[in-house]
């Protein structure tokens, strides 16, 4: 992958399951979420962000979790934005 636009960001990840997953998907060498460097560089400013996320994409919905991943996932391509 390309450096992010945020080097400081990115290399800047705190310890934590966000550095964790990053190491592990770089690791192998897989493409990963890079917003996943914003959540490890200011875990305690982000973390109500990824509680959102869950909820939304997860609790409950008429919505199925599957339904709602795909939703997602052509509006992200439909930005031009890897998912």
């Amino acid at each position: 992958m390309k450096p992010m636009f945020l080097p400081d960001v990115e290399q800047g990840t705190q310890p934590g399951r966000y550095r964790e997953a990053i190491q592990s998907m770089q690791a192998r060498g897989a493409e990963y979420p890079r917003i996943w460097h914003l959540f490890g560089f200011r875990p305690e400013a982000t973390e109500h962000l990824a509680r959102f996320t869950q909820e939304i994409m997860r609790g409950p919905s008429p919505l199925s979790a599957g339904m709602r991943e795909l939703i997602a996932a052509y509006t992200s391509n439909r930005n031009q934005c890897p998912f």
